[in-house]
This record gives structure tokens, sequence and C-alpha cells, in this order.
């Protein structure tokens, strides 16, 4: 007898790499920049407007006329217009909400460049062979992306398997495509897999409970790269962004000044963007792989509670109370930023839920000191950043400072001192005109 299993609807995003021509990547950055155009003017609309008169849909027939009497204005869709007008009227409800700061003014060089497709239809996705695909852009024409991923297009879409839209967004790599899709799946079943504990740091990365350790396979600090993010590039790119950031220095002490960065000095600096966009890349994609075989392998994952924030803190001071090892607490704050741990908490909550297993949070003080043993704890008991040594007389247990600290996220949670899931947690807001604690 067999039964059938639940049906729920599923949305994610995919991004895909754009192929353009030449000529399509003015048509583009025309298009990014009239869409960052439209922002500001909203913005300035509705800051300038006295709180009465701020009406939607003033500012829609003032977009509507802007496009018909502005040439490079109306090189915008419709579409994304009303994308953008939409976008920043949810911003301001995040705002008042208290889960966003207010929305600012987009500046051209700060501002990552992105337009908004929002109906699928207008898309016209179509696979070209295996590694290929073509899709349509509005006022731009056919073009090719990577086909990386099945998508719901031709006789595979319907009402709940279908692309609802996309964005085009722009980094030091290129012009890349995210499709909204939308999928009608079979639930997932309660996950078979082992239950895990998982202490996310820096030599190791992701130390489990169980001893499958999961290391990117890099040194976390080389004596010859002056960041973090270097460690995911080859010995030539290492090598070669040296070169770039030795000319960029050279080309930059000729600038006095307030003087304009020349042509020269943009162009090594968009060849250093694009290596570190390159290393970002790669650690993201170690970062998908790993978190999916760990969603894949575990029925229950258990991690610490950090607050990340807090740990990345500048250790300055102030004037009269100056701070301590300032250089050695900096180099400690971009590694953790390089990690990127709230980037994988994140991805393991929403994998894990898809394939049917939990993840849960318990508190972080005192599981590096515990030892996993006999649960005494010492502070001279972590000997070094990769070292626990045990120093109760009756124990004496050692190893490896991550393992003992998973062994004890593991031994919490089975305990009973589980926090809120992180996939139901509550949101935390702010009253209305109070600022975040950190900068953003």
């Amino acid at each position: 007898m067999t039964t059938e299993r639940a049906q729920e609807k599923r949305q994610f995003g995919h991004r895909a790499r754009l192929t353009l021509t030449p000529a399509q990547v003015r048509l583009v950055d025309a298009q990014a920049h009239a869409a960052r155009a439209t922002w500001n003017l909203l913005h300035d609309f509705w800051t300038m407007t006295p709180k009465c008169r701020r009406f939607l849909k003033a500012a829609d027939e003032a977009i509507r006329q802007a496009r018909k009497e502005i040439d490079w204005f109306g090189v915008l869709p419709a579409q994304a217009a009303q994308a953008v007008l939409k976008t920043y009227h949810q911003a301001w409800k995040s705002c008042w909400e208290g889960r966003a700061d207010e929305p600012n003014f987009k500046a051209r060089l700060r501002t990552v460049m992105s337009v908004d497709v929002p109906q699928g239809r207008d898309l016209q996705i179509k696979r070209v062979h295996r590694r290929w695909g073509m899709v349509n852009i509005p006022k731009v024409g056919r073009i090719r992306f990577r086909w990386t991923k099945d998508l719901p297009v031709g006789k595979h879409a319907g009402n709940d398997n279908r692309i609802t839209g996309a964005r085009l967004v722009k980094d030091a790599l290129g012009w890349h495509i995210a499709f909204r899709v939308q999928t009608l799946d079979a639930a997932a079943g309660p996950h078979p897999g082992p239950e895990v504990g998982i202490d996310i740091g820096i030599n190791i990365p992701l130390a489990l409970s169980d001893g499958n350790h999961h290391d990117h396979g890099r040194p976390s600090r080389l004596p010859d790269s002056t960041s973090d993010r270097d460690k995911w590039l080859n010995p030539d790119e290492k090598a070669r962004l040296l070169r770039l950031e030795r000319r960029a220095a050279y080309r930059k002490s000729f600038r006095k000044r307030g003087e304009k960065t020349s042509r020269r000095l943009q162009i090594t600096y968009n060849q250093i963007k694009r290596l570190r966009a390159t290393a970002t890349r790669r650690a993201t994609d170690w970062q998908h792989q790993t978190t999916t075989r760990l969603a894949r392998t575990y029925g229950v994952i258990v991690v610490e509670k950090l607050d990340i924030p807090n740990m990345v803190k500048s250790a300055k001071g102030t004037i009269t109370a100056p701070g301590k090892n300032v250089a050695q607490k900096s180099g400690l704050n971009r590694s953790i930023s390089q990690e990127a741990w709230g980037r994988t908490v994140t991805m393991l909550t929403y994998k894990t839920a898809r394939h049917g297993g939990t993840l849960h949070r318990v508190p972080a003080p005192n599981t590096s000191l515990r030892c996993s043993a006999c649960g005494f704890i010492t502070p001279g008991s972590r000997r070094d950043q990769a070292t626990f040594v045990c120093e109760n007389p009756d124990c004496g247990w050692s190893g490896n400072a991550d393992h003992n600290a998973a062994r004890n996220v593991l031994h919490l949670y089975r305990m009973g001192h589980a926090l809120i899931p992180a996939a139901g947690r509550a949101v935390v807001r702010r009253p209305r005109g109070v600022k975040p604690a950190t900068a953003r």
C-alpha cells in the first residue's frame, strides 16, 4: 500500500551568469542607472513633500510623465520602474516596523547596479543545449546565460511550477540574472539521519561532534597574504593580486588630495575587485556544497547561538580608556567576517527544513572551556587555538579544541537546553526612531 505525500509550495532563487555583447552591456547599464535615478527621485519626493501630501499615486504619475519626456529615463521599462516604486515603499514599511534603517540616497559608485524584471512571462526562457540557455530582457533582447540548474520552463512549467520574475545584478565579474522560482514539491518526511553538534570556528570552519570535520582545504592564515580572502586564490592569482595592489599604491601616490581618480587607477581597482569577487564566489560555493551535504546526512543539527556583531567589535576603546591588543583583535575580526558564520547558519536553516531535518541553537557560553568528557570547566584547559587538555586530575581528556566544543554543543541539546528553533524565531522590533547598536 502506498501513500501520497503532501505537496508544498517552495520559492527559491537561482543565479546564473549572463553573456552580453558590448551593445547589450551599454543598454543594461543605462537601465540600471535609470533605475537608480528613479529611486533617488522618489527619495527626494518623499523627504521634501509634507506628510499630508505623500501619495504613491502622485509619484507614479510623475514617473510616467518623466519616462515620456526624458530620453535616458525612458530606457527603463515601465514594469521595472513600477518595481522600483514598490521596493521603495517596502523599504519604508520595513523601517516603520523596526526591521531596517531609513532608505538612503543611492550614490553612483557605492550602489550595486540592478534592474528588476517583475513579470516572469516577459523572460521567455528557452534552453539552447546542455550548458546554455536564452532569456529575453525587455528593451535589450535575447541574452545567453549559463544553464547550471533545471528550471521550470516549456512543458515543465505550469501554475505551480514557474518562474515568477528575475533581477539583473552587476558585480565585479559582470552581469548575472537571479531568477525567482516557484515550484510545487512533495513535502519532505522526517529525516532518519543522526544528531550532530557543530562548532563554527576559524582553524576548522565546521567541526562536527562525530569527528567528520569539514575544512575548505586551505590554510586559515598565509604569511604572504594581506587578507583572509586570499586563501581562496591560487598562487598565480595571489601573485597577480600583490602586483595589482602595488601598482594601485604607486599610481595613487601621484593623486593630489581632492583630485578625481585617474582612469588608469580605476582600471587597476576594477582588476583587484574582480580577483576579490572570485575569492568570495569560491567561498560561497564551498558553503553551499558543505551545508547541502550536512543537511542530507544529518536529521538534527545543533549550533551555537552566537552574537556575531558583538564578536567583531573593535578593541580600540576611547581616548581616556584605550584598548589593548588592537591589532590582534582586528585580525581576528577580519577572520570571523571572512568565514561568514551567519551565512552558514542561514543556509543550514532552510536546507535542513527542505530535507526534513531540524536545526536547533544552544547557548554559547563555556562550550569551548568545558570538558566534553567530565564537564569540568577551567580557563587553562584551552591551551591554544587547537588543543584542549582537561585539568581535572580524575579525567585528563585531551583532543582538538573545536571537536571538544562540538561535543558540548550536542550535549547541551540532549540535556534540553535548546533555544527557540531558528526557523520559528520571533523578529525583535526596535521602537521607532531608535537606531541599531551596530552600523550597517
